[in-house]
């Protein structure tokens, strides 16, 4: 079986699961991703303490409010959201990453990706695809119970905040996962 024929079949066997996760395929469109969204949104701020500050200062973010993550040697993930610049939704986007390796489970979560500069949100709304590279910063939680942000990190041009996660699978990362504009 040549590379690429294996590639489409772990793409493929990993979208077999993932289309029965429930992620508003087929859905009502726009509404519903903005209503998951808007609660995403509400529960990071409640339960992730900075990330009100990191919006603050972002000039976009890409709000993803539930991905779905399954594997059983073949892997992937797939889940839909919004852009949002200054509160208000621009564009939609999908998510969806594909592996391969020793795994076996299924879990939820959401994440945001926060563009910190102008640039960073321009060379990711112009491109038809964007994959998740070395240039992004991930914030997590401290002992402290707050994200670790200083000036430093308010100079990242974009920081991924995972949260809110369900399942099986321990740990989620966003490394391999390609963002594509959707129309809902």
């Amino acid at each position: 079986m040549s590379i690429l024929s294996r590639r489409n079949f772990v793409l493929s066997a990993a979208a077999v699961p993932l289309a029965a996760c429930g992620n508003g395929v087929g859905s009502q469109g726009s509404q519903r991703i903005d209503a998951r969204v808007d609660s995403a949104i509400d529960f990071m701020y409640s339960e992730v303490p900075g990330t009100q500050e990191l919006a603050f200062n972002a000039a976009g973010m890409l709000v993803m409010p539930l991905v779905t993550e399954a594997g059983f040697g073949f892997g992937g993930s797939y889940g839909r959201g919004a852009l949002r610049i200054n509160g208000a939704t621009v564009d939609y986007y999908s998510a969806i990453s594909g592996s391969f390796g020793l795994q076996i489970g299924a879990q939820q979560y959401a994440h945001t990706l926060f563009f910190m500069t102008e640039d960073a949100l321009s060379e990711f709304r112009r491109g038809p695809g964007w994959a998740v590279g070395a240039d992004v910063r991930y914030a997590v939680v401290n002992q402290g119970g707050n994200l670790g942000i200083d000036t430093n990190t308010l100079l990242d041009p974009v920081i991924a905040v995972v949260y809110g996660q369900a399942g099986l699978i321990a740990g989620a990362t966003l490394e391999g996962t390609r963002y594509s504009r959707i129309l809902p």
